[in-house]
């Protein structure tokens, strides 16, 4: 755990909790700061393994870990303040957990099913719309309602097709291979 990527994964991951208190404190320009840099941080320790050839076991794990923890922190506050249906934030989980399911299959059969190009889109666009979900009300008293809907849509549509083209791309992952 020694390696500058993944003392930054878990300087990610001290951030959520500083993040959550700035939200309910209702500091969202403060909030949408630390998380900003804590959504930097993960492209940062991303660059730095691989770059640097500091990918680790524990950065295989906790690094997308500590991406979800913070996306789904940050939902949860948007589910309470009515902000984001929390059905949107149950496709997520499910999203996740399937994704996670599948590769758990993948490694006993000796594969590794790497992050695709829709997974990366579906993180970007969740980091960005959730960015702008903390301003919304600030920036645009009488649309934010408009514009949190918009941003939660593009979360579940890019959620459903990233996982979509996981399962369709390894399904080959779940034929049984005995006889």
């Amino acid at each position: 755990m020694n390696t500058t990527a993944n003392k930054i994964t878990v300087f990610r991951m001290i951030l959520i909790p500083v993040f959550l208190v700035l939200m309910y404190l209702g500091q969202r320009y403060w909030a949408l700061a630390v998380y900003t840099i804590a959504c930097l941080s993960d492209v940062a320790d991303g660059y730095i393994a691989r770059h640097y050839n500091q990918v680790t076991n524990f950065g295989k794990f906790m690094d997308p870990l500590a991406d979800k923890m913070l996306v789904l922190a940050a939902m949860c506050y948007f589910v309470e303040s009515k902000q984001m249906a929390g059905w949107m934030v149950a496709v997520v989980l499910l999203r996740e957990f399937g994704v996670s399911g599948l590769r758990l299959v993948a490694v006993e059969q000796g594969r590794v099913i790497a992050a695709a190009r829709s997974g990366k889109t579906k993180t970007g666009v969740t980091m960005v719309s959730l960015g702008v979900m903390m301003v919304s009300p600030l920036w645009w008293p009488g649309a934010y309602v408009t514009i949190d809907l918009v941003c939660a849509w593009l979360i579940l549509l890019t959620t459903v097709y990233s996982g979509g083209e996981y399962f369709v791309k390894n399904a080959d992952v779940f034929k049984d291979t005995a006889a």
